[in-house]
């Protein structure tokens, strides 16, 4: 990452590159000043904290500037330019971060070093005020050994706390309090620790407000989603949760954990273990108290109060009391006042719930989730320890019902003892682990006083209550929800889970994520993890309390964020659509809505048409970069506004209503902002030769392109797949398929305009963008989407649309032409969808332009010149190719519209394009009839030759054709070879039989490349063979030749004819693999025949000759038997060896001889194993016949003449005592007749 290596074309026009301005935030004059000071290096990243910043230049250097108290020479504590950190000359660092007063910088081999203010032990240094200078910190893995040093990619800094994002995607922290996130009681933490709440996890990036943080997460795969469990395991609510809607019940499983970690034992003792005493006048107060707070009409306190909080209204009337006796000591024993009547607490709630949003917004305090705190603060505090669930059940129904709560949760966890309640909110403000290590009880922590302890306190202690989600994704249907009909009743939720699931037929639209482009690309699928001080909101989780370890936001789950900034006291979330979230805290408008409550993400309303691409968050204001129409980015502002001259009141800071744009075009090009306490700062790239224009063109087109794909895709494809009656089952399946490519596209395009916004931030190398190094990831992926959208065309699939959709159409035509850009009054819908599905073939011709206009920013003969011109013309030539599939398939469609209806049911396949046809007569078939009608269809799979009510297809990968050469009577004929087929085509002209010949040349050149008919990467056009290989490899199924009916040959070809390697297979189960010569098994190869009566099969491997076994070959028979030897037409003939059965099997024997015509004949040796016999001698037809020996296992020996197996005739036996017979022999091998017997050495 040298700077040495940036190309000589841009070293002129480096000196124009990340230029410092620097504004002061709330000021009412917008124009940036210059940083004092400052020469003329480009800053590549900087940093604001309360009162001062730091600059990272190109080289990797670093600077700080403004007031520097922990700096040893008095001269350098306010500098009056920036002082190079001579500590980290040498070690190149790549990025930097500032927390309120101190610093951190990460080398490029991964190593921070922090400096700066370090009494809470943000600096990672133990018992030091101060770290004057760069001092590098040690972050090791203990669970590795040997422990190895942790590489960090980024840091963020807070008040008191610092983050480090480790290479391994793990956080580590240091520092102070619980926006920490380690499960620690002991402060200040110098040694790095790992955040274990997110180990495991894969952390994409790390943000710190004063006292919160804020981390970027990969969401998990679905298959490493564990089984949800029904209930939570640190607050025990049920994580099924319904709401009564007038006719309807909403089931939600969208749990929201008012803890956020588990409250260790020793602390819920200590809090739970308060005296006990009988006080009864304190509990009776409290209860008249209660109870006529919401019987009145009219709301005694809302002038001290916010009326918006209900739990805040409810706590405080109790505690007013507790306030004017110190700590009331409160019995569980006696009695509690019954319920207030249930209808007053409705129409009071209804009132509050009026008023809320009104107050609020003129009183500028933070906004509580009100309307759900009351369903769960008065069970609690009123209801004694025996209320049944199903009273208080009743009760969560009707203040549900009238308040039109939107999350309700089944109390079936039952109430806590009202002791411990009651103990939560008497406990004093100091008495240890009340607050569980929440804020540091200085002033700040008191200056709330009672209102926010107890709120916080009430929270953490009522583990079995719902703590209210407030989601706005009702309206979106977001997180998965079930409507029933009826009112609320008790199901089991595992139940609820169940037909929570059963979905009619839809289709999924996230895609199908290609693991290449999640490797080379941001990814979108992520979720927001919030913790730390949550007493402005901040945290997002539609409550005040602090977490101490990460919770997720639920409701930003889907949103794909791809960056989160915090403030002092409100977070900023942007997303790939280019839309901001904002929460906490609101007072000058930093969030830039008004919209209540605060304490959940809203979007920005910012007054740009474009979205937003780059955000900054300070103390207490934010801002935005967003896009313009000339792709230069805009800085819109949005927080305080500091007084003017005439107002005399320090503290009449008001804030704006909503993101003011601050006109800086003159500048030039803002590439960052970073936000700090009074003052903010951009780096602005000047546009040399239209370079710096040219990228932000690229990016910006793309940000808009994706968010118009992703309006596209939930606008206009999720309602069509919704849809009733789509027609039939391979339509929907074409329209899925599509829905399926177009998300895959749509995501890729989404990571895209990511990428290029972090890249416009970077050090801007043309070489480096994806769309260069990585094409063929965007060339495939609109390739694929673009067969998908043809094939979805060419089966009439707009058309068998218009019927199911006409309704949606209607009702959307606005929609329609705005998304589509199609201005016409009378332009049918279905050609604006058409229309609208083609859209994306049109990036392509953009980034040809874009890529050319930025080749142009270089000398023609540099490599980068050379590569973005190659680029470009790789994609434009794409586009034109992509432009023709478009043509090819409307051609089609048009040519089956007018095609006889029988016909094109079996000939339209999705892939299927015509090429030509001969319909103007250019083309018959050689002697045919005088009334036969002959048709040629050219498709780019098949030849389809149509007769009146028949039609043949030949499949193109087997079909040769040659030109007839002119001797043969000058006819203009082509002759076509298929493999049981060869007819002549006559042309009416030379032209048509050339066109024709070239037409179906191309065809079989194309169909034997198979899919991959889009030009090769890196070259202009795709290179036509003039004529397709006599030899070939294809696949055919013959239906004609009586030997091979319905038989598959899948291999080489040669001129109409299998010839070479492949393989045979029949319908039945035989099958051939092996060597082919003019159409017959020719060579070596192996036989397989099925034998269905032993369930085996027969098995010869070995030699053929024109579709014989000929020669040398074993033949195994499914019967067992073995035949090894020769073979001649299919038959044993010659030297063989036949053995039967193994020895262990019922009849085992061995023939080894001459075999003539499948049978024994000549001189063989028989074994029979069985019988312990053997005959050596002359065979004929399969028996003995002729001269021959017999031994027996019993030591009897044979020899003489055979007949039909049997020994005949004069013959000799010689018996085991070594008697000889010699004479005749009948049948059974007895002696008959005249015969003679003598022993071997005896006297005759």
């Amino acid at each position: 990452m040298d700077s040495k290596k940036k190309s000589s074309t841009e070293a002129e026009g480096s000196k124009e590159r990340g230029l410092v301005h620097v504004w002061q935030a709330g000021s009412r004059s917008v124009t940036p000043e210059r940083l004092p000071g400052w020469g003329g290096k480009t800053v590549l990243h900087a940093a604001l904290g309360v009162k001062h910043g730091v600059l990272l230049t190109e080289d990797g250097e670093v600077y700080s500037f403004g007031t520097l108290p922990w700096r040893s020479e008095p001269a350098e504590i306010c500098p009056s330019s920036p002082i190079l950190e001579e500590v980290l000359v040498g070690q190149y660092v790549v990025t930097v971060a500032t927390g309120s007063f101190h610093s951190g910088a990460v080398t490029e081999s991964g190593v921070v070093y922090m400096w700066g203010e370090n009494s809470a032990g943000q600096c990672a240094v133990a018992n030091q005020q101060y770290v004057p200078e760069p001092n590098p910190v040690s972050i090791s893995d203990s669970e590795t050994s040997p422990l190895l040093a942790v590489r960090v990619l980024q840091l963020a800094c807070g008040e008191e706390h610092t983050l480090a994002l480790s290479l391994s995607r793990e956080i580590w922290a240091w520092g102070t309090g619980c926006q920490l996130g380690l499960i620690t009681t002991t402060f200040p933490v110098t040694k790095p620790q790992k955040v274990e709440h997110l180990a495991g996890r894969v952390v994409l990036q790390v943000a710190c407000g004063a006292f919160h943080s804020l981390a970027l997460v990969q969401c998990l795969p679905s298959q490493d989603l564990k089984p949800v469990p029904e209930r939570c395991n640190q607050c025990s609510q049920l994580l099924i949760t319904m709401t009564d809607k007038e006719d309807h019940v909403i089931i939600s499983d969208s749990h929201c954990c008012p803890l956020g970690v588990t409250l260790s034992e020793s602390q819920s003792e200590n809090q739970a273990s308060t005296s006990i005493s009988p006080s009864t006048e304190t509990l009776d107060g409290q209860g008249e108290v209660f109870e006529n707070t919401f019987v009145q009409n009219e709301l005694p306190a809302a002038t001290e109060l916010n009326v918006g909080n209900v739990q805040t209204t409810s706590v405080e009337t109790i505690s007013s009391p507790q306030d004017a006796m110190g700590t009331p000591e409160i019995s569980s024993a006696r009695s509690i006042p019954s319920y207030p009547d249930t209808q007053a607490v409705n129409e009071y709630v209804q009132k509050l719930s009026d008023h809320s949003g009104r107050e609020n917004s003129e009183n500028g305090e933070k906004p509580v989730p009100s309307q759900p705190l009351v369903a769960e603060a008065i069970p609690n505090l009123h209801s004694p320890a025996t209320t049944s669930t199903s009273a208080l059940n009743s009760l969560v129904v009707s203040c549900a019902s009238a308040v039109g709560v939107r999350v309700a949760a089944t109390y079936e966890a039952g109430t806590l003892s009202l002791k411990k309640v009651m103990n939560f909110y008497s406990t004093a403000p100091c008495e240890p682990g009340a607050q569980a290590g929440s804020s540091p009880i200085g002033p700040e922590g008191l200056k709330d006083s009672r209102e926010e302890q107890v709120k916080q306190e009430s929270m953490q202690g009522k583990k079995s209550s719902s703590l209210v989600d407030i989601r706005e994704e009702e309206s979106e249907g977001g997180s998965r929800r079930l409507s029933l009909p009826g009112l609320l009743s008790q199901v089991s939720p595992r139940l609820l889970r169940k037909a929570a699931r059963v979905k009619t037929r839809t289709v999924v639209l996230t895609p199908t994520y290609s693991g290449e482009a999640d490797a080379l690309l941001p990814s979108l699928r992520t979720e927001v993890w919030t913790w730390g001080k949550g007493k402005e909101g901040q945290l997002g989780h539609g409550d005040v309390l602090p977490r101490l370890q990460p919770l997720c936001v639920k409701c930003l789950d889907g949103k794909e964020v791809i960056h989160l900034e915090a403030g002092g006291y409100h977070s900023l979330a942007l997303t790939a659509k280019s839309q901001v979230y904002s929460w906490g805290s609101n007072t000058f408008g930093q969030l830039g809505h008004s919209d209540f409550p605060t304490t959940v993400p809203r979007l920005v309303k910012v007054n740009s048409e474009n979205g937003v691409w780059s955000v900054a968050a300070g103390q207490d204001y934010s801002l935005f970069l967003v896009d313009t129409e000339d792709f230069q980015p805009g800085l819109c502002y949005s927080g305080r506004q500091d007084p003017t001259e005439g107002d005399n009141l320090p503290e009449n800071h008001s804030g704006t209503k909503t993101p003011i744009l601050l006109s800086c075009s003159k500048l030039g090009y803002i590439s960052r902002v970073t936000a700090g306490k009074d003052s903010y700062l951009a780096l602005v790239d000047k546009n040399i030769m239209g370079y710096i224009a040219s990228l932000h063109e690229l990016a910006t087109t793309e940000r808009q392109f994706y968010s118009k794909l992703s309006d596209i895709k939930s606008q206009v494809l999720r309602p069509l797949l919704s849809l009733e009656n789509l027609g039939t089952a391979s339509t929907v399946q074409l329209l899925q398929e599509v829905a399926s490519r177009f998300s895959k596209l749509c995501y890729l395009i989404g990571q895209h305009g990511t990428s290029l916004s972090s890249f416009l931030q970077g050090i801007k190398e043309a070489r480096s963008l994806v769309i260069l190094k990585h094409a063929s990831l965007f060339l495939d992926s609109y390739t694929e989407y673009c067969t998908s959208i043809t094939n979805f065309l060419v089966m009439g699939g707009f058309q068998l649309l218009a019927k199911p959709a006409i309704d949606f159409l209607n009702k959307n035509q606005e929609l329609l032409q705005d998304l589509s850009e199609v201005n016409g009054e009378n332009t049918q819908l279905m050609e604006i969808l058409n229309t609208l599905f083609f859209l994306p073939i049109r990036r392509l011709h953009n980034y040809a332009k874009v890529l050319l206009k930025l080749a142009t920013c270089f000398e023609v003969t540099s490599p980068e010149y050379q590569k973005l011109q190659d680029s470009s013309s790789c994609y434009e030539s794409l586009a034109l190719h992509l432009g023709r599939k478009r043509k090819e398939a409307e051609y089609t469609l048009g040519f089956w519209k007018t095609f006889p209806g029988k016909m094109t049911d079996s000939l339209r396949k999705p892939e299927r394009r015509l090429l030509c046809e001969s319909s103007n007569r250019a083309l018959s078939l050689q002697h045919a009839g005088r009334f036969s009608v002959n048709w040629f269809i050219l498709f780019n799979d098949a030849l389809v030759h149509a007769q009146f009510s028949t039609h043949h297809v030949f499949p193109l990968a087997t079909l040769w054709a040659e030109p007839l050469s002119e001797e043969a009577g000058g006819v203009n004929g082509l002759k076509i070879t298929t493999p049981e087929e060869q007819f002549t085509l006559i042309s009416s002209t030379p032209q048509e039989k050339a066109k024709w010949l070239r037409a179906i040349s191309q065809a079989v050149d194309q169909a034997l490349r198979g899919t991959s008919d889009f030009p090769p990467y890196g070259s202009g056009s795709s290179i036509q063979r003039q004529e397709p290989p006599i030899s070939r490899s294809a696949k055919y199924t013959f239906y004609k030749d009586p030997r091979l009916k319905d038989a598959t040959y899948d291999g080489r070809w040669l001129s109409g004819k299998p010839h070479g390697r492949g393989v045979l297979k029949w319908p039945d189960g035989k099958m051939y693999s092996g060597m082919f010569r003019n159409g017959l098994e020719d060579g070596y190869g192996e036989y397989r025949i099925p034998n269905k009566a032993l369930n085996k099969e027969d098995h010869y491997v070995g030699h053929w000759k024109e579709g014989k076994m000929c020669g040398q070959g074993v033949y195994s028979y499914a019967s067992g038997e073995v035949f090894e030897g020769c073979f001649q037409d299919n038959m044993r003939h010659g030297h063989g060896l036949l053995r039967s059965g193994k020895l262990t099997s019922s009849s085992p024997s061995m023939f080894i001889g001459q075999w003539v015509m499948d049978k024994k004949a000549g001189y063989g040796v028989f074994d029979d194993i069985t019988r312990g016999e053997k005959y050596m001698g002359m065979w004929q037809d399969d028996v003995c016949q002729g001269n021959g020996v017999v031994v027996t296992q019993f030591g009897l020996y044979y020899e003489g003449n055979f007949h039909l197996n049997k020994m005949m005739g004069n013959g000799v036996l010689l018996s085991e005592d070594d008697t000889i017979y010699e004479g005749e022999f009948s049948d059974d091998w007895t002696l008959s007749g005249k015969q003679e017997a003598w022993k071997p050495g005896s006297a005759g």
